[in-house]
């Protein structure tokens, strides 16, 4: 996901994608680790499409103050 596509959702969107997207994570590290991923570039995608979330929810509660 792009981070102009983040900035147009909701905080409760936000929220709920960061739980999917640390899910699915959480489910790579495993596949991986029992040699079981297929594809290993998934791994960094979904790493950095965390940390735009993150970045994102920071930009929109500093917005609020």
């Amino acid at each position: 996901m792009e981070s102009k596509e983040l900035r147009e959702l909701s905080p409760d969107k936000l929220k709920n994608k960061l739980f999917e997207f640390r899910k699915e994570l959480f489910n790579l590290r495993f596949q991986h680790k029992t040699a079981q991923l297929e594809n290993t570039q998934r791994l960094p995608f979904v790493r950095r499409t965390i940390a735009r979330i993150m970045t994102v929810m920071r930009e929109q509660q500093g917005a609020q103050s």
